[in-house]
């Protein structure tokens, strides 16, 4: 070992160690920019919010700086500000726009990595023939516009099964749709709810059929009334007539007038036409027949009140109950001949009648108007006195008046004769 005088050992230059290494300084920057992520404009990257501010936000990108989302490239809707949409310390995708290596700041897209990422997810969708899930953000002429990280259309005859009149209705809400056309390229995204209904139902159709029998009761809701009768849903959009005359025991003259649209009633069902897709209904079936106990009721010879519900050539029929009603034929109606029932009773009119025959295995009830009229007693004619001008009841002779005239007679014949 060499051995330096103790005053030129400070003189010695310093000399940086020939082993290939660099200084500890060199090393740390050389450290600290291997750190860094490469950017280049066009890229997607993650990262960290760390300011949210009136017209842009701050985001740590892993750059020497951190980058900045311009308000304009936040895909903020209208009335949004970047606080509506995000906080520190939220992760998102960006886009790289710009870096100047000389500023050392980078610009950034949220509004087109988010579109980017839509259409991929979109065209993925697409292909695999998916639904996908959206909010519709405004009505416009033609149709909606929903969001779905690019704005998509669904024309109005695609919003629903049926006609929708006020299209306003759905705004804000989040709907599925399936997608009909997709291009990239003209930003051109069509989509229909009522393609992705449709499916839905023939699914629950073909799920109800197999599953529904003949003479099951089965809960419904009223979802149209017409003339004849009244569509019920009886589970998953599958829908079965309730024909007027299955709706009550009694006579209904129009269905509004027991049913109303959205009621829930239980149903049974009557018939299932599997090749035409058709299922009958009765709400009647599942009441208590009035008919199978009206013989603890009523009995013949009992005089019963009621509502004269049809006229017909032959009488009138008279409801007694709901679901019971009786027959008054032409000939029962009054004491004197009837040539139409309608000169003696009217629909809606209230009547007192006898029941004169029962017979509840034919469900049939005779009834009879002139059977429960009182008899009328007429009063004891007084004897008038008999007088030239009024002979009274019995006709009067000259000899009733001419006391003898008679015998009279028979003596001056027998004289002449002598």
């Amino acid at each position: 070992m060499t051995d330096f005088p103790e005053d030129k050992r400070h003189e010695q230059p310093t000399k940086a160690p020939d082993n290939g290494q660099a200084a500890p300084e060199t090393d740390a920057v050389k450290q600290y920019d291997e750190t860094l992520k490469p950017l280049s404009p066009g890229d997607i990257v993650e990262g960290r919010v760390v300011h949210v501010g009136s017209d842009e936000v701050l985001v740590d990108v892993g750059y020497k700086t951190e980058g900045r989302i311009p308000a304009s490239e936040l895909g903020l809707r209208p009335g949004q500000t970047p606080a509506d949409v995000l906080r520190v310390d939220d992760n998102i995708a960006v886009q790289v726009l710009r870096i100047d290596e000389g500023e050392g700041t980078v610009v950034l897209s949220k509004r087109r990595a988010d579109e980017r990422q839509a259409w991929e997810q979109l065209t993925a969708k697409f292909e695999a023939g998916e639904p996908v899930e959206a909010e519709v953000t405004a009505r416009v002429k033609g149709g909606l516009l929903v969001d779905l990280g690019v704005r998509g259309f669904v024309p109005a005859s695609h919003v629903d099964r049926t006609f929708v009149d006020n299209l306003e209705q759905y705004v804000g809400q989040r709907l599925r749709f399936r997608i009909l056309e997709l291009d990239r390229q003209k930003r051109n995204v069509v989509l229909s709810r009522k393609e992705l209904l449709e499916e839905e139902l023939a699914r629950a159709k073909e799920r109800a059929f197999s599953q529904l029998q003949e003479g099951q009761v089965v809960s419904g809701i009223v979802r149209r009334l017409t003339d004849f009768g009244a569509f019920v849903d009886i589970g998953g959009g599958v829908e079965g007539l309730l024909h007027v005359s299955e709706m009550a025991w009694s006579r209904v003259r129009h269905p509004q007038d027991v049913l109303h649209e959205g009621q829930e009633i239980k149903v049974k069902i009557l018939g299932i036409d599997r090749e035409r897709e058709r299922i009958s209904l009765s709400l009647k079936e599942t009441l208590p027949d009035p008919w199978s106990t009206v013989a603890d009721r009523y009995a013949v010879g009992q005089i019963v009140e009621g509502e004269v519900t049809r006229i017909v050539d032959f009488g009138a029929f008279v409801k007694l109950e709901d679901g019971i009603e009786g027959l008054v034929h032409i000939s029962q109606l009054a004491d004197r001949r009837v040539e139409n029932p309608s000169e003696v009773v009217q629909p809606g009119q209230r009547v007192k009648a006898k029941i004169v025959n029962l017979d509840p295995s034919a469900r049939r009830i005779g009834l009879s108007i002139r059977a429960a009229q009182p008899k009328e007693t007429k009063p004891k004619e007084e004897e008038a006195p008999v007088s030239y001008s009024d002979p009274g009841p019995e006709s009067v002779t000259i000899g009733d008046v001419v006391g003898g005239l008679g015998e009279l007679l028979e003596r001056t014949g027998r004289e002449a004769g002598a």
